[in-house]
């Protein structure tokens, strides 16, 4: 607990969210033959790994239990169920398109963390990771932009 406040659910959902962007990432790199591409999605994957353990590390100094898993629901509510069917047809806008809309839930899960009044020590972690997948959204964006077929 945190002061007054328990605000490890607040954190589990953003760990849930970063493991399953993290699952969605690494299965991404794996569809994708280009290897500078597949390297870049390899390293999202990665980041949100070390994110999940960072709130994971907060969650605990906290004295909750931490989320170890993504969500059950994760794949669908968080907008990586139709990269299964865009890694079947190894088409690297679909695939780019699908990382976006995990991206824009992962935003969105940020976005109503950060509403919340989190005290520094959490706020401060929360905002920096939000600015990182930001970028990383921003970047995918691009990427799927440049892929689109003519």
């Amino acid at each position: 607990m945190y002061g007054d406040a328990d605000f490890s659910s607040t954190l589990n959902e953003l760990i849930e969210t970063c493991i399953d962007g993290q699952k969605g990432f690494d299965a991404a790199a794996d569809a994708i033959e280009d290897p500078e591409l597949k390297g870049e999605l390899k390293r999202y994957s990665e980041q949100r790994g070390d994110f999940a353990h960072e709130l994971q590390r907060l969650v605990a100094s906290g004295g909750d239990d931490a989320k170890e898993h993504g969500s059950a629901s994760g794949a669908v509510h968080r907008g990586w169920m139709n990269l299964r069917t865009a890694l079947t047809s190894n088409d690297k806008f679909a695939i780019l398109a699908e990382c976006e809309r995990g991206e824009d839930s992962a935003l969105e899960a940020y976005r109503d963390a950060l509403d919340e009044p989190l005290p520094p020590q959490l706020a401060l972690p929360v905002a920096s990771q939000y600015q990182a997948i930001q970028s990383a959204h921003d970047r995918v964006k691009n990427l799927r932009d440049s892929s689109k077929p003519n």
